[in-house]
Order: structure tokens, then C-alpha cells, then sequence
């Protein structure tokens, strides 16, 4: 019998197509779904035409733009790994074919020695969930990726769960200090540096690469954002380009005035430069960001 874990092994494990740092969360999402699903019901057990709105709905929000893919790819594919199982009403195989999948009234589940594994031990639930989270995406989508799925993490002391689910990478603890004074407490894009008496407030260390991509925590990796600016950075709104000018995606509607200010406005603007003898975003890391996070085309600038 597997213990936990073996089993926190095997989930981090799982396969994903990679080629030069682009991103293919199709099967954590999956696995995060499944979760989500045996936290609110107590089975993970789902026909994928139940399964397809929200498995869609969570690739288009959270997976790299302009390379969509079906949710029948992971539903499909996950199998390989050894943690999920699909059958059909039907002996015939249903494989990664939306249309067939449907038709056969295709069903699929976490593995039965996990999800009783899961079921025992609610604290690899948590486990689970965090690795697989703080392996693909960045911590300010984490909130809404468990929104999405119906997980709730807070039930489980998260600094205990946190350092035993974080990988062997380390964090650098001075991160956010270096960034906050590389930019002299400002936001590099609209200028905001507020402060509750000698301690800045709604103020983060963006990172331009994802840390979960082998994004370095490092000034020359960083922005100094205010907090509204960093999860449109993270959610592919907002962008870098080459000239270090703020990007904003085509894709963005805001019609009221705080839309205007926050954003449109924005849109050209050069970013605040660090202070001297701190380099400003690589432009690697920029190139990585519009690839695989800005959610483009950009607007043209009047």
C-alpha cells in the first residue's frame, strides 16, 4: 500500500510536454478539478461531459494563450500516469476524442488507492493541492484557481503543509526586501507607494518568469508592483515589451473610470527604472512573459 508520501511523489511527477519554459498545466488543473470535486462531494468520480465546461472554462483562464487545448487531452492523457482511470458505458475505448468521450458516457476518477489515501488523510488533500499549485502557477492565481475548482485550503495549518509540499528550489528570503528597494517602494507601473506609517502597504515583488518556471528571484526577474497591478501582471492583462513600456492585452474591457486610470491609461507608459546598479527585466524573462502569459494581441497605443 502506497503511503502518503509516495504518493505526493507520484503527483509531482506527473508528465507534462515541455519545450524551452513554455507551460502545460492541463493535467494539474485536472488533478486540482478532481480534488476540488472529492472535497465537496467525497468522490472524484465525474462524467467528462460534466467534467468539460469547467475543465474548459480553467484552461482558458489559466493556461498559456494563443495554444488552447481540449479538456479531452488531460481527461485522456492522465491515465498514463497512473493516478486516474476512465471508463465508458460502452466496451469501445474511448481515447482523447472529445466527440467519443461524450458518447460513451465516458467516466473518469482519481485511482481508488488514492483517493481512499485522500479520503484518510485530508491533510495529503492539502498536500496534494499545494504542490501541485505552487509547481505551475504563481501564489497570487493560487486564490482563484481553488475558487475555480471548490478547494479549500484553509482548513489545514498551511505553514506546516507549505514546507513539507515546497520543492528542493529554495526561496530566497530577501527577495521582496531587494525588489521594494531596488524600485524605492513604488509601483514600476502607475507609481503607487503608499505606506502604513514606516511599513509599505500594497506593495509586492512581482516576478516577470514565474518562479515555477525556473524564474530566478532576482531584481533583474522583478517588478516592484502595487497589488492590483501584480495579479494583472500574473493573469496576462498587463505586459512588459521590448522598449520596457507597459503592454495591455486586446482582450481587456473596462469601461469606468478606475478601468481607464488602473489600465488603459497606463498603456505606452514607460515603467519606473530601478535604481542605479539594479538592472531593470531581462529581456529573457519579458520575452517568456508575452509568450507564455500575456494574453495577446496588445493594444496599439494612440
Amino acid at each position: 500500500m502506497r503511503g502518503s508520501e509516495d504518493w505526493l511523489e507520484r503527483i509531482a511527477g506527473i508528465r507534462q510536454w515541455s519545450r524551452n519554459g513554455e507551460r502545460a498545466p492541463h493535467k494539474p488543473l485536472l488533478l486540482l478539478y478532481a480534488l476540488g470535486r472529492l472535497q465537496r462531494t467525497g468522490t472524484t468520480e465525474v462524467t467528462y461531459l460534466e467534467a468539460e465546461p469547467a475543465l474548459e472554462q480553467l484552461l482558458h483562464d489559466f493556461g498559456p494563450p494563443g495554444r488552447r487545448s481540449s479538456p479531452a487531452y488531460p481527461f485522456h492523457h492522465l491515465q498514463t500516469d497512473g493516478l486516474w482511470s476512465v471508463t465508458a458505458s460502452s466496451t469501445e475505448i474511448p481515447g482523447s476524442s472529445p466527440a467519443q468521450l461524450r458518447e460513451t458516457g465516458a467516466t473518469g476518477r482519481l485511482v481508488p488507492a488514492l483517493e481512499a489515501a485522500l479520503v484518510a488523510d485530508p491533510q495529503l488533500l492539502v498536500l496534494a493541492s499545494r504542490a501541485l499549485l505552487d509547481a505551475n502557477f504563481p501564489e497570487s492565481l493560487h486564490g482563484d484557481i481553488c475558487a475555480l475548482v471548490g478547494l479549500d485550503l484553509a482548513a489545514v495549518e498551511v505553514q506546516v503543509v507549505r514546507r513539507r509540499a515546497s520543492s528542493l528550489r529554495r526561496r530566497d528570503p530577501r527577495f521582496r526586501e531587494l525588489v521594494l528597494i531596488a524600485y524605492e517602494y513604488r509601483c514600476a507601473m502607475c507609481g503607487y507607494d503608499g505606506r502604513l506609517g514606516a511599513e509599505a502597504v500594497g506593495l509586492d515583488a512581482a516576478h516577470v518568469r514565474w518562479w515555477a518556471f525556473e524564474g530566478p528571484d532576482t531584481v533583474d526577474n522583478a517588478l516592484c508592483l502595487c497589488s492590483i497591478h501584480h495579479k494583472l501582471l500574473d493573469r496576462g492583462v498587463m505586459g512588459i515589451d521590448s522598449r520596457n513600456r507597459v503592454s495591455v492585452s486586446a482582450r481587456f474591457v473596462g469601461r469606468g473610470a478606475a478601468a481607464e486610470l488602473l489600465v488603459l491609461d497606463l498603456l505606452g507608459r514607460s515603467l519606473y527604472e530601478p535604481q542605479r546598479g539594479n538592472a531593470p527585466p531581462s529581456p529573457a524573462h519579458v520575452e517568456w512573459h508575452h509568450r507564455q502569459v500575456f494574453s495577446g494581441p496588445a493594444r496599439v497605443p494612440a
